[in-house]
């Protein structure tokens, strides 16, 4: 079992963004991954929570007041030369992403992203630093005769392949993740799609009937509405 399964030695991820609402919303779609989760606000910060907790892979927005982001990183790397950092950069700003990665940035994603991108960027990172091993059992969700392989992308129920797109995927893996609860509109809001979408919560209803006609066409239903709170997914009653 290893960092990624074991709840003692659950992956560590150092957050360093001076947006609140950014640092809320990673933090929360990093510890939905089962990784623990710090944030800080500025370099000395940064540097202070790397000596000490050893982070297993850094998130770090190039443009922070004060000391800025490719400063810190070399602070960073001086405490722990090996970790992988993903740089968080401006749209449009290719001076940037190019001075990060000259500067020994491991990846980077531009702003406004996708929580799902930013995922991915981390979880091939933690790979390659040898954190993550290929596959886990619990890459696998089940419920009921339904099965979601987190790693292949991978649907089927009752033994039958689904194909989903990758917005459809990550809602499905949210649900499945969270089975019998009721998800707000706004919970999967803030999961599935970018920290800033500018959209309404109608989007959610659209997605939510396009995985049903998917999952629960011809079979009984498991992805139910409760009128006022939210959606949830339940195994069919025996």
């Amino acid at each position: 079992m290893n960092a990624a399964t074991h709840p003692s030695r659950a992956l560590r991820v150092l957050v360093v963004d001076e947006e609140p609402s950014l640092t809320d919303l990673l933090s929360m779609a990093l510890r939905y991954e089962g990784w623990q989760v710090r944030v800080e606000r500025d370099g000395a910060g940064a540097v202070r929570t790397a000596r000490g907790w050893r982070p297993h892979a850094v998130v770090l927005d190039v443009k922070l007041s004060g000391t800025d982001g490719l400063t810190v990183l070399g602070n960073l790397r001086r405490e722990l030369p090996d970790v992988p950092v993903l740089f968080l950069t401006a749209k449009g700003a290719l001076e940037d992403r190019i001075a990060g990665l000259t500067a020994g940035g491991d990846e980077y994603v531009t702003k406004p992203f996708s929580v799902e991108e930013v995922v991915a960027r981390l979880r091939g990172l933690l790979r390659r630093a040898g954190a993550m091993e290929e596959r886990t059992p619990e890459s696998v969700l089940v419920v009921g005769d339904l099965r979601l392989d987190e790693e292949s992308h991978e649907v089927s129920r009752g033994g039958v392949g689904i194909h989903l797109t990758a917005t459809e995927f990550e809602l499905l893996r949210y649900l499945m993740r969270n089975p019998r609860r009721v998800l707000s509109k706004a919970q999967i809001l803030d999961r599935v799609w970018s920290y800033d979408f500018g959209g309404k919560a109608n989007v959610v209803e659209l997605y939510i009937s396009y995985l049903r006609r998917k999952i629960d066409a011809g079979r009984e239903p498991m992805i139910h509405t409760r009128r006022g709170a939210g959606y949830l997914l339940k195994p069919v009653a025996a």
